[in-house]
């Protein structure tokens, strides 16, 4: 399934712009669902059709058909938290139990601070095993709380194996006879088993946002800040090594100033504007999409009608046949290490980072692991099997990319005849 997770800074029309790629998809034929994380009323005004409260399957409310080929969704925040609270609690009854705890009623399982990432990322999911669409269009949370969300399960997954390594899993056997010894219950098995669920769920739900048919369109309304934070959204992506297809410039004003001079002053700094996103974007680093334009209504998008306009909006519904050329645009490949030793006595190790700069990023070198930071992003990489008999003898950003040396260690690096 072609997957589409639209983002963009606070109040650039995310809303507005997923609903329209995933209308333009469904009239070229396409089975297309849009799946939205926004709680407020957004997502029904500018489809002009309610959206069910109730979960009809957790995480995520029952698809309705808005117009024929595009169906709605909402995920389910509340439902979803329950229910994995509810399970949690069956599963840990005898260590509940041992701890002389008490369970919470049904009535009390109200979410907690920090639910929606995981039930957006578990709806994600749910509608990928659904497969019973083409197009899957996500209007995801603002850029930087997306680029933290993608990183999530990948955390998550490096804790679980912290906290539970697999080689420790050989003690359960042992917990029978712990309980003898010690006189008192041990936990039982299924909370065991939860741990190894989740991370299922996690690695299924990496899988999907790994895929080569997964990408990130921005948003954005043209002006002076907007630029400099994709230049970020930007590198925060790329480290986490997602692909932006399409950065769409929202609200754009008519050309034509005319005689007014606040009006002509709004559109100078779009035009300032757009110039930097063709060199950011486009000049540089083609992208596998393009720089989509959608002009300002004069009002705010309400209803099938005005959302039909902003769907004809030349190149928004490109790219979404199948999955993008993996050859260009922004995808990080699995990142390169080149041998350099014969000639300069060093590995290099490559890492895309286009829209980075130099005074934002971070690099400590841990054990046989590369922490990289990006602005207020960080990320954790495994080293190559030949890095980890290295030392790290330098590091720098050229052409939109962290190439950090690595100097063999005589101590570890296998000697020559």
């Amino acid at each position: 399934m072609r997957t589409v997770l639209v983002t963009g800074s606070g109040g650039a029309g995310r809303t507005t712009t997923a609903a329209a790629t995933a209308l333009a998809a469904a009239r070229r034929g396409k089975r297309t669902l849009l799946l939205t994380s926004d709680r407020g009323p957004a997502p029904e005004a500018v489809l002009g059709s309610g959206l069910p409260a109730g979960s009809g399957r957790a995480p995520w409310t029952e698809p309705v058909e808005v117009v024929a080929g595009l169906w709605a969704a909402r995920v389910a925040t509340g439902e979803h938290f329950q229910d994995r609270a509810r399970d949690l609690q069956e599963r840990g009854a005898s260590l509940f139990d041992l701890l002389g705890a008490t369970p919470l009623d049904p009535e009390e399982l109200t979410e907690l601070p920090g639910a929606e990432p995981l039930a957006l990322l578990a709806a994600l999911r749910a509608a990928h095993e659904a497969a019973a669409w083409d197009l899957l269009v996500v209007d995801m949370p603002p850029v930087h709380e997306t680029v933290r969300l993608l990183a999530l399960p990948e955390q998550l997954r490096r804790y679980l194996r912290r906290l539970l390594p697999p080689e420790r899993q050989a003690a359960r056997a042992l917990r029978p006879m712990l309980a003898q010894l010690a006189g008192v219950p041990m936990p039982a098995q299924k909370l065991y088993e939860t741990a190894e669920r989740w991370e299922a769920e996690l690695a299924a739900v990496q899988d999907v946002m790994e895929a080569d048919g997964t990408t990130v369109r921005l948003v954005a309304e043209p002006g002076p800040l907007a630029v400099g934070a994709l230049r970020l959204a930007r590198a925060g992506l790329a480290l986490q090594g997602c692909r932006v297809d399409a950065v769409v410039a929202n609200r754009v004003l008519p050309a034509e100033r005319g005689a007014d001079p606040w009006f002509a002053g709004l559109v100078e700094e779009q035009r300032v504007a757009f110039k930097a996103l063709h060199e950011d974007f486009l000049d540089h680093a083609p992208l596998a999409g393009i720089l989509v334009e959608l002009p300002h209504l004069g009002r705010s998008p309400r209803g099938h009608e005005d959302l039909a306009e902003l769907a004809m909006a030349a190149g928004l519904d490109d790219g979404l046949d199948g999955p993008p050329d993996r050859t260009a645009g922004d995808r990080s490949d699995p990142w390169s290490v080149e041998d350099r030793l014969a000639d300069d006595g060093f590995l290099v190790w490559r890492l895309p980072l286009p829209g980075a700069e130099r005074d934002a990023l971070d690099l400590i070198r841990r054990g046989d692991e590369l922490i990289v930071g990006v602005g207020p992003f960080r990320r954790v990489l495994p080293l190559p099997s030949a890095l980890r008999r290295c030392t790290v003898s330098g590091a720098g950003l050229r052409d939109g990319a962290l190439c950090v040396r690595f100097t063999p260690d005589p101590a570890l690096w296998p000697r020559t005849p």
